[in-house]
């Protein structure tokens, strides 16, 4: 099969790869038909040392079952299913309790022995735990937004929830790239009464406004902490869901964030140590976030997106095929396009 790996930074492959194979009566095989590239695949695009032998890349992807092992009972050959970005057994302590991304028996795609999921096909470890079924559809338009639950509209919706976002509350979201515009339609979705989106790219704005954002700040750091001040009456907002990962937009998020307020970072950081000494702790600041248990969030969000109430796959501006791949990580590191699907 034809599948993607990463040698190094700017250095991403399309190769032909040993076709998948069930390895433990856990697993299925699933062959992809969507896929995308993700914002934090970027970090290892710019920085990643060179390699000799590159390793799959990509954690987001949807397909149908070709193939299942003798302990699966959950999903069978032929289903539409969708994978969160990390698998899941779906019974250890941390599963139930709703943190699959700590799951004592999961763990990442691409890492040495799991494929990919930028490529023709996946074996998926602990499939049962994994997988959700989806129903079978042609429209563009609904897979690509089912494509998200793999990764962002899930994370988005995590970074609103561990906020503690809803009705009446105030909301500055920081980051208008595709997390931080799944951040802004998950705050819509929970009833926020003011969304502030932090952005300065135009087009990805207005779908900002499209998708709730009652208000947009183009400036950035003291300059943007202010503007946030002034649309909240000096205050600031309730919440501030940082959808980026750098330590300058940590700092904008704490500067913005109302006394008693709470500071969710779901952006991967990309920083050893911020700022939280005593302006934090006199002020009340709740700093929370973390990586989001999509498997957990799915089934919540899987309705919305089935009746069209949300559309969240309105991020992919481009498509590609498998052989476009590279293609599509540069555009998305030169700030061509927002979001990248790779239909099959």
């Amino acid at each position: 099969m034809r599948a993607t790996l990463i040698y190094g930074a700017g250095d991403v492959r399309v190769e032909t790869v040993p076709d998948p194979k069930l390895a433990e009566p856990t697993d299925a095989v699933v062959r992809v038909v969507r896929a995308c590239v993700c914002g934090s695949d970027l970090w290892p695009y710019a920085s990643l040392p060179a390699r000799e032998h590159g390793r799959p890349i990509g954690h987001e992807f949807l397909g149908v079952v070709e193939e299942t092992g003798a302990d699966v009972t959950g999903v069978r050959k032929g289903d539409l299913v969708v994978a969160p970005f990390k698998y899941s057994d779906g019974t250890c302590e941390f599963c139930q309790e709703g943190l699959q991304t700590s799951c004592l028996h999961g763990g990442n795609w691409g890492e040495p022995g799991v494929d990919g999921g930028q490529g023709e096909a996946v074996r998926v470890p602990q499939a049962d735990g994994t997988l959700v079924r989806l129903p079978h559809t042609e429209d563009e338009g609904l897979l690509a937004s089912l494509l998200t639950l793999s990764d962002v509209f899930p994370t988005g919706h995590h970074s609103a929830v561990t906020a503690g976002v809803r009705k009446g509350k105030t909301v500055t979201v920081i980051g208008d790239g595709a997390v931080g515009l799944s951040a802004v339609l998950a705050a819509k979705r929970l009833g926020a009464e003011q969304i502030v989106l932090m952005g300065r790219h135009p087009a990805r704005t207005e779908l900002g406004r499209e998708f709730g954002a009652t208000d947009v700040v183009t400036e950035r750091g003291e300059e943007g902490i202010e503007k946030v001040r002034e649309l909240t009456a000096g205050r600031g907002t309730h919440t501030v869901l940082e959808c980026v990962g750098t330590l300058p937009a940590f700092e904008m998020g704490l500067g913005v964030v109302r006394p008693g307020g709470a500071l969710s970072r779901v952006g991967v950081p990309q920083y050893p140590e911020g700022p939280i000494g005593r302006p934090v702790f006199l002020n009340n600041i709740t700093i929370t976030g973390g990586v989001a248990p999509a498997r957990h969030y799915i089934p919540e969000l899987l309705p919305d997106v089935l009746e069209g109430r949300y559309q969240p796959g309105r991020v992919f501006d481009r498509t590609v095929g498998i052989e476009d791949v590279p293609a599509g990580y540069q555009a998305m590191a030169d700030r061509e396009a927002l979001k990248v699907l790779v239909a099959f």
